[in-house]
């Protein structure tokens, strides 16, 4: 058993069930955000009624529709949005399709597949707005059914439709991974700064891992989850949460500021509390802490990576 599975296996027999929501009523932030912020990685639940849930899932949460992110887009100011496939819909992508075509061209996607889906659907889902795959590497979601090895192969299948490879992954992982993330044909881009541990600080070797990866511009990172990598005191200030994780996020945006996108997570999914999305906003005021850093954040890095076309 290589490393991989090793801490994998080991971290799943620890994992929990909880149900999963979101706060209803986020308060609204003081930060005004630029025309086109781009909300780059959110998640969209049900209703159960009409997509159901995946059979195999650890939690079942409250329904999060499209409707439901619209308005909360609304109330923060944000215009575009990047919808991420959960595990909670395994590789039936269909509640992403209908959001996508509920705004086209503002909202674009990225979905769980096979490796072995035809080439023909890979066009499909991208004439819709799906702009790559994403493969989980964290033990609550469950072992990637593909190797690494065909996953990186997979991004040769990816490149002629214009996607992405999209990788979630504990963050002691990125040591390994990393040798074969570099082979891969597409742009790379990391979740929620590669899951590391905000409290152990910008020189922990997890965090200075990706920071060497991001050298390559083959590579983009979320610097979005400050919420999740501050999550287990987040609250040492009330008045300041997640100070930890916005200090990570601002050395990311500081020195990679065109590799960089953000987003709320919403309706944040297996997590140890429920954020207020305007605080996750309005932090955007001390991750990117001028008008140039945060129309590269929001505007500009967003577009060049996904290609909004509304």
């Amino acid at each position: 058993m290589d490393l991989i599975e090793t801490v994998m296996t080991q971290d799943l027999q620890h994992s929990q069930q909880v149900v999963q929501t979101f706060n209803p009523a986020p308060s609204l932030p003081e930060l005004r955000l630029p025309k086109n912020a781009t909300d780059a990685h959110v998640h969209v639940f049900g209703p159960q009624a009409v997509f159901a849930f995946a059979p195999d899932r650890q939690v079942t949460p409250q329904d999060a529709p499209k409707e439901t992110l619209f308005a909360m887009h609304e109330k923060m100011g944000i215009e575009r949005c990047v919808i991420v496939q959960s595990t909670l819909h395994g590789q039936d992508n269909r509640v992403i399709e209908d959001a996508l075509r509920a705004r086209p061209g503002r909202y674009l996607g990225v979905v769980l597949l096979p490796t072995h889906v035809s080439d023909a659907e890979l066009k499909r889902l991208a004439a819709l707005g799906v702009r790559g795959v994403r493969f989980n590497f964290m033990a609550h979601l469950g072992n990637p059914s593909q190797s690494i090895e065909q996953i990186i192969d997979f991004t040769h299948r990816l490149k002629p439709v214009g996607m992405h490879l999209q990788v979630h992954f504990q963050s002691q992982l990125i040591h390994d991974l990393s040798l074969h993330f570099k082979k891969s044909a597409v742009p790379v881009v990391i979740d929620h700064m590669a899951r590391v541990d905000a409290e152990l600080g910008d020189t922990h070797p997890d965090f200075a891992a990706l920071m060497q990866l991001l050298r390559s511009p083959q590579f983009f990172v979320k610097v979005s989850g400050i919420d999740r990598v501050n999550a287990r005191f987040p609250f040492q200030d009330p008045a300041e949460p997640y100070r930890a994780g916005i200090a990570l996020a601002r050395v990311l945006v500081q020195t990679y500021p065109h590799q960089c996108v953000w987003g709320t997570d919403w309706p944040h999914p297996n997590h140890t509390h429920i954020p207020d999305d305007g605080v996750l906003v309005q932090a955007l005021s001390e991750i990117a802490p001028s008008p140039e850093a945060i129309e590269r954040l929001l505007v500009s890095t967003p577009q060049n990576l996904y290609d909004f076309w509304d």
